[in-house]
């Protein structure tokens, strides 16, 4: 009797295919999934039609770090020499957070019902993605599981890293932003409003910086709740618009093109990049599927989609550096790094230099933002704060200036 199974497989172009399939067994299942000419990466029951469904609590918060524990104590275990279900096992004992631990048991329990590995880590791809999954898959069709999964160690925590080191880069200009802003609105709404009380006398003569400010408190004071009410249904709109696929794309090349934080950015997707593709090159997994997984980890969309036209031009032979250069979306030094990997025949080394290096460019280019943005967000704010404080000095020295 057939069976519908669900599948996840990977087509010649280096893309995931999804989708159901009858067939009597699994195996048979994967049999015509390869007779297709697609790559079986998982294939399992439909479990909304056999009735079985798992349900994790949901968990998203500290997935990153959970994944990178998982990795570094596999690696640690499988080199010290311990069977891969006894690691799994004790992995999930020492995981403190009860979520993952069941995660990791449905992993041990799919593994122990005759699945390998990687197709028991495909079973949950919101932690597990392609990259992950078709490392394991090559580590266990060479038997170096434990040197994979050092490598994917390793990218686990450089990528955190990166990621921690830009998030928290960006943490202080943001906080004094915040702050400069705050201040303004107390000052305008709070403040000044009193001290306009002192000039209700007609006869009085008000400076022209206070009758600014005065009036400027009278707009705040007016408008500020319709104007935040119509910011937020800006940002909403602008939300739901860069969703969309045109507006993602937009979005994504105007990021690119902003004074020193788009150099950043495109130095850390370069980063992204080159530091997937040197892990999975070097695990032996092939060069256009490469591109394709490397492809989906990438977070602008505009680079993401500039790949394709590198992956078709492996296939008609051409390399990966000169088609890489054709995109224009990369920097010049990359395609150069390559082309000496095609010609030593050490392309995994070289995408991993080149991740360093982007890595380091990254965090220079980070360093180079944040060391002209703090300065000048003090120098702005420290200019608006002065004008408003040097306004109430001018009001309360020609408060003498009253006609009797």
């Amino acid at each position: 009797m057939a069976t519908a199974f669900q599948f996840r497989a990977v087509a010649s172009d280096g893309k995931i295919r999804t989708g159901t399939l009858s067939a009597n067994t699994d195996k048979l299942a994967a049999a015509e999934l390869r007779r297709q000419g697609l790559i079986p990466v998982y294939v399992g029951l439909d479990q909304k039609k056999s009735g079985i469904e798992l349900r994790l609590p949901s968990f998203d918060r500290g997935k990153r770090k959970d994944v990178l524990f998982f990795t570094q104590e596999i690696s640690t275990l499988l080199n010290a020499g311990v069977p891969l279900d006894r690691a799994i096992g004790i992995t999930a004992e020492l995981t403190e957070r009860a979520g993952f631990r069941l995660l990791i048991l449905d992993v041990l329990r799919i593994l122990k019902g005759g699945k390998s590995l990687a197709d028991s880590l495909a079973a949950h791809p919101s932690h597990f993605p392609e990259l992950y999954v078709n490392m394991v898959r090559a580590g266990e069709a060479s038997g170096s599981l434990s040197q994979i999964f050092e490598r994917l160690a390793e990218f686990e925590r450089t990528r955190d890293d990166l990621r921690g080191y830009i998030v928290s880069s960006l943490i202080y200009p943001a906080l004094l932003t915040c702050v400069g802003i705050g201040s303004i609105f107390i000052l305008l709404n709070f403040v000044v409003p009193r001290f306009a009380q002192i000039f209700s006398d007609p006869r009085m003569k008000i400076p022209t910086p206070t009758l600014m400010m005065i009036e400027a408190s009278h707009v705040l004071q007016t408008w500020w709740i319709p104007g935040v009410v119509a910011l937020a249904a800006i940002v909403v709109a602008f939300y739901s618009y860069i969703r969309t696929r045109p507006g993602r794309l937009w979005w994504d090349a105007a990021r690119l093109k902003l004074p020193l934080l788009g150099d950043a950015l495109r130095k850390a997707e370069t980063a992204r990049f080159a530091r997937a593709m040197g892990t999975l090159v070097a695990s032996s997994v092939p060069l256009v599927q490469s591109i394709g997984i490397s492809r989906g980890i990438l977070n602008n969309r505009r680079m993401a989609g500039s790949l394709e036209g590198v992956s078709e031009g492996v296939k008609r032979g051409e390399g990966i550096a000169a088609p890489l250069r054709k995109t224009g979306e990369f920097p010049p030094l990359a395609s150069h790094l390559l082309s000496v990997g095609e010609e030593t025949g050490r392309l995994d080394a070289m995408f991993n230099r080149m991740a360093d290096i982007y890595e380091n460019e990254t965090r220079s280019a980070i360093r180079r933002f944040t060391s002209l943005f703090e300065p000048l967000i003090i120098l702005v704010m420290g200019i608006v704060i002065g004008s408003l404080i040097l306004s109430l000095l001018l009001a309360i020295t020609s408060i003498n200036d009253v006609n009797l």
